[in-house]
């Protein structure tokens, strides 16, 4: 796929979304998570701390150079080291935007006004202190409460996943609820976030990807949450799931159907097994079953 990089947001900087369908189509619609668990390290004879952390995001992110489009620094397992982790994670960071890779920072963050301004920021101002790519969010302050980061996302050609439609159990009763009021009454809440997401898009004019994706679990029966893959629109799909957790590659067209192309198939648990020596053929593994998956019905 070929892809016009010279739209530009404010700023003259390529948008997120033009960035992103270029590097999906250069190397793949990889997604590697870095996941930095305390049993992993362990078993990798590394520290939880500085050292150990740092080392664990180069392996993960030389892995994932040129093989992958983008990689998800799972937060929560750095910032449990304190100081340390967030020296550990600015390496990585760097690493990764050295390796020529796009990062998406998963904080899962979200709130209202100048609070969820500055926590966007944070990790998406290009010259903050950690200027990832794109972040995940979550909406469930009411999607409007996201206005001011998308908005912050936008000036700097960055992006944000929101949390439509998660694997965890306890997600299904309130994503699947229906609403009562507003625009999208008569939808579940995680369609209604579908929609809300693919109006947000049309906003930012014509790209090959919008600026602003979705997090939909790679295990889930779509249609159990009342959300139609036609309604994604343009928004590129963070789908968690693949590996471990049970999703099969080989399934993105039966999944997705024609918004295949769109997702971005995230592993993190699945690409360790073989010890720090082994992520790299894993991670070549999986590139390499994407292709023939998206190549086989298209």
């Amino acid at each position: 796929m070929t892809v016009d990089v010279s739209t530009a947001q404010p700023g003259g900087a390529p948008s997120f979304g033009v960035r992103l369908a270029a590097a999906m189509g250069e190397r793949s619609p990889l997604c590697v998570g870095i996941d930095p668990h305390a049993a992993t390290l362990a078993a990798w004879g590394l520290g939880r701390d500085e050292q150990g952390l740092t080392a664990f995001g180069a392996t993960l992110v030389d892995a994932a150079a040129g093989r992958a489009a983008i990689v998800k620094p799972q937060i929560a397992f750095f910032e449990a080291a304190g100081v340390a982790g967030y020296r550990a994670l600015d390496a990585t960071l760097r690493r990764a935007r050295d390796a020529g890779l796009l990062v998406v920072a998963d904080v899962k963050r979200g709130d209202i006004g100048s609070t969820g301004d500055d926590y966007a920021l944070a990790w998406l101002d290009r010259d903050g202190p950690f200027r990832a790519d794109a972040m995940t969010v979550s909406p469930y302050l009411g999607y409007g409460a996201l206005a001011g980061t998308v908005d912050v996302a936008r000036r700097n050609g960055a992006g944000v996943f929101v949390l439509a439609a998660t694997s965890n159990p306890e997600a299904r009763v309130l994503q699947t609820a229906v609403l009562t009021e507003g625009p999208r009454a008569g939808r579940s809440v995680a369609a209604g976030i579908v929609f809300d997401v693919a109006d947000d898009n049309r906003t930012g004019g014509e790209q090959p990807l919008g600026d602003v994706g979705l997090v939909l679990g790679a295990t889930l029966d779509l249609d159990d949450f009342g959300i139609d893959a036609d309604a994604i629109g343009n928004a590129p799909v963070l789908a968690p799931g693949f590996g471990a957790q049970g999703a099969r590659i080989e399934d993105l067209r039966a999944r997705y159907g024609a918004r295949a192309e769109q997702v971005l198939v995230n592993e993190s648990r699945g690409l360790l097994t073989d010890g720090p020596e082994g992520v790299a053929a894993l991670v070549q593994d999986r590139a390499d079953r994407i292709r023939r998956a998206l190549g086989a019905a298209a």
